[in-house]
């Protein structure tokens, strides 16, 4: 039977770091929703071209087109022992799609690991980074600070903080994702399925209890 993965965390508690380590023990693949509209709308699939015309008017792609593309995804070979989807479902009638998703892939979500940390700790995971003006590159002035102050290691050029890393709009980011997500969260902690973990601490720390949860409960 595949084992279905929701990995649940807010911005700046390091969700995308620890799914990826997630998928390389596991070997299940990581299904990000971000990247699968970018992927079908950069390979003008139909679901792709019809899921840019909603983008491009702004407004909110259908939860049954997001589905379908879900479902297109895990018919893939390499989801045939499961996935580790991210970024979806974002609310509890998503979560319903989900599961009626899954029934016809033989499978149910089996774990919905909650990566939670305080907003003040999220906020100085993410109000101290540093973006190069030439190429990008990210530091950070705590955890990953530059040996130069405000200089690029590999380029030389200027650091600055981009408007989406100001603290006004990290505060902004994080209370949106709190007052969407706190009905999902509640969705599943009824259903038994949320395993909340504490993301202040390391990397190590946060996986290691991540894949102890997977592996000791039953699917």
């Amino acid at each position: 039977m595949p084992t279905y993965i929701v990995l649940i965390g807010p911005p700046g508690v390091g969700k995308g770091t620890q799914a990826k380590i997630i998928s390389e023990e596991t070997g299940l693949p990581h299904i990000s929703s971000g990247d699968l509209f970018r992927e079908n709308i950069k390979n003008k699939t139909d679901l792709g071209l019809l899921a840019e015309t909603y983008i491009n008017k702004g407004e909110l792609v259908p939860d049954n087109l997001t589905i379908s593309m879900i479902r297109e995804r895990l018919k893939a070979t390499d989801c045939v022992n499961g996935a580790l989807l991210d970024g979806f479902p974002r609310t509890p009638n998503q979560a319903e799609e989900l599961e009626k998703l899954l029934v016809q892939f033989h499978g149910r979500v089996n774990h919905v690991p909650y990566i939670s940390a305080s907003s003040e700790t999220l906020i100085e995971r993410l109000g101290g980074r540093l973006t190069c003006r030439a190429q990008g590159h990210v530091y950070h002035s705590k955890y990953n600070p530059p040996k130069v102050e405000g200089k690029c290691n590999l380029d030389g050029s200027d650091l600055y903080i981009r408007d989406d890393d100001k603290v006004e709009t990290i505060q902004r980011r994080i209370q949106v994702y709190f007052d969407q997500t706190s009905p999902l969260i509640e969705y599943y902690h009824k259903r038994g399925l949320l395993e909340e973990i504490n993301g202040a601490r390391s990397i190590e720390e946060v996986s290691t209890e991540i894949l102890k949860l997977i592996g000791t409960r039953q699917a």
